[in-house]
């Protein structure tokens, strides 16, 4: 049977660290690494220790003996683990180049939001997506859109700056302040409402999934981060925190356009 004597100091302590409950991110922050070598040596530590999950790892750190896996399930664990690297590397490089796009644009948002908003799309599997600005009240501008279907995209041109009422995901968002996560935006009663909100999104739009991510600066609510799939599949709460990141860099490229835009006057 492996044991934890094939791990390296450094792997220990990443093992220990990530079976005890800490994130990539905890444990690089901790460690003064890239949270993608945490990744790359957990792949490693799940690999000499042949476990496959959180749990498997913690029972064996613990002196719990499991199964021998056949050879065929060892190649579909690595196979599995270097996909979930792959993956997460592309995440970091998708944030590390919207950041870029950030300090280079000059408060330029024409510039930043359609990036930001792209790999958004990408990164969480999603049709299309929305940045709406908030304007008090219950009130929002969808300043920026990316893949959005035309006869949506006509709707909130004409409608321009619109109320949201209490009931929609973006109404629920903006009184909560927490992300909306909607499973499936016809099965809500709102649906069979004459919501004017509601409607576009579920037949203009052909949303079936969606989830509203508040951006805020500070305590204060400037917009929202809205990501749509055109069928039933509830985004995750790992792509819900995905979301979350790309949310935040918008509120950064909207402060950044806010105060050069203050400065050139």
């Amino acid at each position: 049977m492996r044991d934890q004597a094939q791990l390296s100091d450094r792997e220990q302590e990443i093992a220990q660290r990530y079976a005890a409950g800490s994130s990539y991110q905890e444990i690089a922050a901790s460690l003064c690494i890239a949270p993608s070598t945490v990744r790359t040596h957990l792949a490693t530590i799940y690999r000499k220790l042949e476990v496959s999950s959180k749990v498997e790892l913690a029972n064996r750190l613990g002196g719990a003996d499991i199964e021998p896996r056949s050879h065929a399930e060892l190649r579909a664990v690595v196979s599995e683990l270097a996909l979930s690297l792959e993956e997460a590397l592309s995440r970091e490089k998708a944030l590390s180049e919207v950041l870029r796009i950030i300090s280079a644009s000059h408060g330029d948002l024409d510039l930043v939001m359609p990036s930001i908003l792209g790999y958004a799309l990408e990164l969480c599997d999603a049709e299309f997506g929305i940045l709406f600005e908030y304007r008090q009240n219950q009130r929002f501008l969808a300043s920026f859109t990316q893949g959005i279907p035309q006869a949506f995209q006509d709707w909130l041109d004409d409608s321009g700056t619109f109320c949201a009422s209490r009931q929609t995901g973006l109404g629920r968002m903006s009184k909560q302040r927490e992300v909306i996560n909607i499973i499936d935006v016809k099965s809500e009663a709102i649906y069979r409402t004459d919501d004017p909100l509601r409607f576009a999104t579920a037949d203009l739009g052909g949303a079936r999934s969606f989830a509203a991510i508040p951006m805020l600066a500070a305590d204060k609510l400037v917009g929202a981060f809205t990501i749509y799939r055109q069928t039933v599949r509830p985004f995750s709460d790992d792509t819900l925190r995905l979301a979350q990141m790309f949310a935040a860099q918008s509120v950064i490229a909207l402060e950044n356009a806010r105060l050069i835009s203050a400065a050139r006057r």
